[in-house]
């Protein structure tokens, strides 16, 4: 969902300062009424009305893709699996199967049987 621009805020918050009441101002401008107090909030202590921005988040595994790449590159017909319990004798970290599938997909690393 889209954060509502800085404008539409703006017309929110003159409303809120008339002291009109916070039920009435939800229900004209189709918003919640946590909302309102977020934003009045967020204008309070940091006096900006623009939404705020996510920070950007690192995958889970991350930290470890460059010793996934390394494995595979070593046996390319590695199993999901034991990929999982190499991960968690060498390096401590316990996730699962899904996390190394996103990650191998992620890095474009394709685990093929030898032939």
């Amino acid at each position: 969902m889209e954060p509502y621009d800085a404008e539409f805020r703006g017309e929110v918050l003159a409303a809120c300062d008339t002291n009109e009441e916070r039920r009435t101002i939800a229900l004209r401008f189709k918003v919640s009424e946590s909302w309102l107090r977020r934003i009045q909030q967020q204008r309070r202590e940091t006096g900006q009305i623009a939404p705020k921005k996510a920070a950007p988040r690192q995958p889970k595994w991350h930290a470890w893709a460059d010793w996934l790449v390394a494995k595979i590159a070593a046996r390319p017909d590695i199993y999901l699996r034991e990929l999982q319990a190499e991960l968690k004798r060498e390096r401590g970290e316990e996730v699962c199967l899904g996390t190394i599938c996103a990650a191998c997909r992620a890095l474009d690393q394709s685990r093929k049987k030898r032939r």
